[in-house]
């Protein structure tokens, strides 16, 4: 029997992580943290900070856990938020660790969500908290994100930073008083500083999923779920549906809004060049600029292709 020289593909193991935690070192451990990951083939993104961690990488199963032993042995860090998924490619170019005043920006000074955040809700809790008439559901993720999918009766702040969160909810204070807020992101990042945040107003009962919606696709079955659409995330894969399979969402390469399969089919859809969020917002000299730069994209895939086929 003659051997086999097809090396079977593994898919790519991606790990969205965060902890809030103070961290008096954050500066020293940038330089170590980008050696083990580049060392292990890991590409990404990691924020360092004095209030923590936050990242999504991606790598071998073996890297990846690897990298989680190694910042579960550093003290602050150990009981990291982590959910993982998968990718059929790499979905990141490079690896990068990066020093920040905050590890998600939201301006407020003063705040510390390691020991101030809101209650914790799973997601095997969250259908009976948010289908509650007394609950507020909040989503705290920008507008362009909620626009392909979000909880069954949620807010949408329309938001177009988290900076702009504050102001939104001094804005609807009065909507607050009086109810549960509950409120989510995509890892649990987001609402889990916001909790902190609207608790430092005075109301206290506030909650926020564990683990963000990435965590409740994870475990939720789709038959009881109360997610509509798909999440939004910030690699080559644009979007993830229950069970964490990649979503069928597009990114418009024009203005980077995630495109559902409606979007596609609207005549102001055109591939490299435009889509309906932002087609009246630019010029037709624009889009001519656009459209000349998804040709040398396509040109350049073309002639690799080419090399990779004749190699």
């Amino acid at each position: 029997m003659g051997m086999t020289t097809t090396k079977e593909i593994q898919p790519v193991r991606v790990a969205a992580l965060y902890k809030f935690a103070w961290l008096d070192n954050y500066q020293a451990l940038r330089a170590p943290l980008a050696a083990f990951c580049c060392g292990r083939g890991i590409k990404g993104t990691l924020l360092l900070a004095q209030e923590g961690i936050n990242g999504t990488v991606a790598g071998s199963e073996a890297a990846i856990a690897a990298l989680i032993d190694h910042l579960e042995a550093i003290e602050a860090l150990a009981g990291l938020e982590v959910k993982y998924s998968t990718a059929a490619e790499m979905p990141f170019h490079r690896m990068k660790v990066r020093l920040k005043r905050e590890i998600v920006t939201m301006g407020v000074d003063d705040l510390d969500p390691a020991s101030s955040a809101g209650t914790y809700v799973a997601p095997a809790d969250w259908n009976a908290l948010i289908a509650d008439a007394d609950t507020l559901v909040i989503d705290t993720r920008n507008a362009y994100e909620v626009s392909i999918g979000t909880f069954k009766g949620a807010v949408d702040p329309k938001t177009a930073s988290f900076r702009e969160f504050p102001g939104w909810v001094e804005e609807h204070r009065e909507e607050l008083e009086g109810r549960k807020v509950a409120m989510f992101c995509t890892g649990g990042i987001r609402c889990e500083k916001a909790t902190a945040y609207v608790k430092s107003l005075g109301f206290r009962q506030v909650f926020h999923l564990k683990g963000g919606i990435l965590k409740y696709l994870a475990e939720v079955p789709a038959e009881e779920s109360l997610w509509q659409g798909e999440c939004f995330v910030f690699d080559e894969r644009v979007s993830v549906s229950h069970g964490l399979a990649e979503g069928e969402a597009e990114l418009c390469r024009a203005c980077r809004h995630p495109l559902t399969v409606e979007d596609r089919l609207s005549p102001k859809y055109t591939v490299g060049v435009s889509c309906p969020h932002c087609f009246e917002a630019r010029s037709d000299a624009d889009r001519a600029r656009y459209a000349e730069r998804h040709r040398q994209v396509e040109l350049a895939h073309a002639r690799g292709a080419k090399r990779h086929i004749g190699s």
